[in-house]
C-alpha cells in the first residue's frame, strides 16, 4: 500500500473517530472544514481554484456550503473512496506524486489539532516516500521566501540539500516532521543548527506551498 493509500484510510478513520467539530492545525478549519477541501480538491476542480484565488472563493464557498449539509458519514466514505476514475490525480504514479504529502500533511492535521498528540512511527516504506519528497520540488517551493541555504538531517546524520544559498541552516528530524514544517506547521519534531543568521531567518520566515 503506498503513502497516498494508507494515509487516506488513516485519515478517513480519524475522521470516523472525531466528527466534524473538532480543532485541527489549520488556522480557522475545523475538521468539517478540512474534510470538505479534500473532497474538493478529489472531485471538484471547478470549485478547488477559489481555495487559493481569492475572486473565486464565492463559488468554493457555495460548494461548500452544499457538502456540509451532507451526513458526516457520508462526506467521510467519499473521501475514503478517492477520486473519481476521471480525475488523473488518482492514478497510479500520479496519485503517489500529488497524494502522498498531502494525505499525510492533513492526516497530521487532524491528528495533531487533538490535545496531547505524539508523533507516530511510521513503517519503513512510508518513510522512504517521505524522504523522497525532502529536496523536491516541493522543497523548493515551500522554502522560496527564505534568503539562506537550508539542509535536511535525518536521524542517521545523512544530509539533504533543500535549498541553496548562504548562509546556511540545519533543519533535523524525522522527514515527515521536516515536511509539516516545510508546509507551515508549527506543530513538528525539529530542531534547527548552524549559522545564527541562518537559524533566524527560519525562525522568522515564511514557508509552505
Amino acid at each position: 500500500m503506498t503513502l497516498a493509500h494508507s494515509e487516506r484510510a488513516a485519515l478517513a478513520d480519524l475522521f470516523d473517530e472525531l466528527g466534524p467539530d473538532q480543532p485541527t492545525l489549520c488556522e480557522g478549519w475545523d475538521t468539517q472544514d478540512l474534510l470538505i477541501h479534500l473532497v474538493i480538491r478529489d472531485g471538484r476542480p471547478d470549485a478547488l481554484a477559489g481555495t487559493y484565488v481569492k475572486p473565486l472563493k464565492g463559488w468554493t464557498d457555495k460548494v461548500a456550503a452544499g457538502y456540509a449539509e451532507r451526513a458526516w458519514s457520508e462526506l467521510v466514505q467519499q473521501y475514503r473512496s478517492g477520486p473519481p476514475v476521471w480525475n488523473p490525480a488518482g492514478w497510479g504514479k500520479l496519485d503517489d506524486l500529488t497524494n502522498g504529502g498531502e494525505m499525510f500533511i492533513h492526516h497530521e492535521d487532524a491528528r495533531r489539532g487533538q490535545p496531547g498528540w505524539e508523533p507516530r512511527e511510521l513503517d519503513a516504506a512510508s518513510v522512504a516516500e517521505l524522504e523522497k519528497m525532502l529536496g523536491s520540488g516541493m522543497s523548493k517551493l515551500a522554502l522560496r521566501k527564505f534568503p539562506v541555504g537550508i539542509v535536511a538531517e535525518l536521524p542517521d546524520g545523512r544530509r539533504i540539500p533543500l535549498k541553496s544559498g548562504k548562509p546556511a541552516a540545519v533543519v533535523a528530524g524525522e522527514p515527515g516532521e521536516i515536511i509539516l514544517w516545510m508546509s507551515g506547521r508549527d506543530a513538528a519534531r525539529v530542531t534547527f543548527t548552524g549559522d545564527d543568521e541562518a537559524v533566524s531567518a527560519l525562525h522568522a520566515g515564511s514557508r509552505g506551498l
